[in-house]
């Protein structure tokens, strides 16, 4: 019987990766995004790799009626093999001082980390319970942990996803739906160029002097977490580069 995973944000970095991944190994994917040019060329790429279903779905996690469209368009005998949710999309924009703060940054971040978190877990978490079982994998971050300077809202949002993750975790455990979160340091995708509103050159300087994480990194991990045996869940991990001791504080060595 086929085995789908639900991942959103699959059109870069860790969602992306994740696609990849997960359909080497068998599974076929509902995969959602913004960009519908790119969800469709990362879709029938995989398709044609892989010789798997995939079910590409173009909407914005930030509107629920969008949402709640997506996830009703999908058949209903799909619904019933979905095993795994990952809820990836997520975005840093700007960065400094509450007082100084851009209110259209907040709004951004709040309604995609934390509220499209909701509305697809609001909608897929149906077709887990009615089958009791199943996975949930919140990308959260090491700002979910920690609170670095400049990072107020961002953090807040991602602590955020940290309670959700806890609290998702106690709404579903008498239904065997294991949750997970994931947090993630300093890695190199598209985050930083979003973060600094596409000035690469500032982008890439943030990882200078020390090799970050790369998306398949964080991808791997997160295959492994769904991968263990049913009585095992890793509530929470935290991935970091070598050279990340934490929020703020790398080795950093030049030439």
């Amino acid at each position: 019987m086929d085995k789908y995973i639900f991942i959103t944000g699959a059109t870069s970095g860790f969602g992306e990766a994740c696609a990849e991944i997960y359909a080497a190994n068998n599974w076929s994917l509902i995969l959602t995004g913004r960009r519908e040019d790119k969800l469709h060329s990362i879709s029938d790429s995989l398709k044609n790799k892989y010789n798997i279903d995939v079910i590409s779905l173009v909407f914005d996690v930030r509107n629920e009626q969008e949402v709640i469209k997506a996830c009703k368009s999908i058949p209903e005998n799909v619904k019933t093999k979905v095993e795994i949710l990952i809820n990836n999309a997520g975005l840093a924009v700007g960065i400094g001082s509450v007082e100084n703060g851009i209110t259209d940054d907040w709004e951004r971040m709040i309604d995609t980390n934390i509220k499209g978190l909701l509305y697809v877990s609001k909608n897929v978490i149906p077709w887990l319970k009615s089958k009791r079982s199943g996975h949930i994998v919140n990308i959260a971050s090491i700002a979910g942990k920690e609170v670095y300077p400049g990072g107020n809202v961002y953090c807040a949002t991602k602590h955020a996803v940290d309670a959700l993750s806890k609290g998702m975790r106690m709404d579903l455990v008498d239904y065997s739906i294991k949750v997970t979160n994931i947090a993630p340091g300093a890695a190199e995708t598209e985050f930083s160029l979003v973060r600094f509103k596409g000035d690469e050159t500032t982008a890439k300087s943030i990882y200078d002097g020390y090799s970050p994480l790369v998306a398949n990194d964080v991808a791997e991990t997160i295959y492994f977490v769904t991968s263990r045996p049913k009585h095992v869940t890793i509530n929470d991990l935290t991935i970091m580069p070598t050279a990340q001791a934490s929020a703020t504080i790398f080795n950093k060595k030049q030439g």
